[in-house]
């Protein structure tokens, strides 16, 4: 699972969350390297604005790296050119070890 923790300047939040929906994570799922995207926002409450937790679900530690080698960079440079200084990230790639869906 990689996971990017944002920030979000108050004023920029509803903006950052309508584009994050309806224009990054589609463009970031068209990449074939993940199955599944989920947003969750954080509840502690943050100095200064609000956060978020975005997760993707890659099939693979493959597919993960060939996301970073050949599409992070541009999807990241969109995200810093529309939002600039009004949003704080930080990433991590996690190992998923064990997933239960409830389902049996």
């Amino acid at each position: 699972m990689y996971n990017v923790t944002v920030s979000i300047d108050p004023e920029a939040e509803r903006e950052w969350l309508a584009w994050i929906k309806e224009v990054h994570l589609p463009d970031v799922l068209a990449t074939g390297h993940f199955a599944e995207a989920k947003i969750a926002r954080i509840l502690a409450e943050e100095e200064g604005g609000k956060a978020y937790s975005i997760q993707y679900f890659a099939e693979s530690m493959e597919a993960y790296q060939t996301y970073e080698r050949e599409d992070a960079e541009r999807l990241r440079a969109e995200h810093q050119q529309k939002f600039g200084t009004k949003t704080a990230a930080f990433r991590t790639l996690l190992h998923v070890i064990h997933h239960n869906d409830g389902k049996g």
